[in-house]
């Protein structure tokens, strides 16, 4: 079995794991240096695009809490995904507890970004 080789990381990145989606494609997840104050959902999405990266989906934030969470404030952090029958609400988790829910996107929320690498 073939060993999965690790990204090269710029200064300040965290390699968090690779991981799967539906549609079968594997990739790597990094997650970027810095974090964002409160800010609404379209506000966290567009700084995290503005940094190279995206807000993480709701199963790279598990993974997040899983191994990650002294990364995070213990706080709520926006995900990148909307409710899927809402479209004014949107995901986040809770890195005090690692529950996740949703909300309003217009609530103000702190952010993390990630940047995800083809394998």
């Amino acid at each position: 079995m073939q060993q999965l080789q690790i990204p090269p990381l710029a200064e300040g990145e965290v390699y968090v794991g690779a991981i799967g989606d539906k549609n079968g494609d594997v990739y790597h997840v990094v997650l970027l240096p810095g974090d964002n104050d409160d800010a609404t959902f379209e506000a966290q999405l567009a700084w995290a695009k503005s940094i190279g990266g995206d807000l993480p989906t709701r199963v790279e934030q598990a993974m997040l809490w899983s191994g990650f969470r002294e990364q995070f404030k213990k706080e709520w952090y926006w995900s990148n995904e909307i409710h899927h029958r809402e479209c004014g609400w949107a995901w986040y988790q809770y890195f005090s507890h690692g529950n996740q829910s949703t909300l309003r996107k217009g609530h103000a929320l702190r952010a993390r970004a990630v940047r995800r690498l083809p394998i």
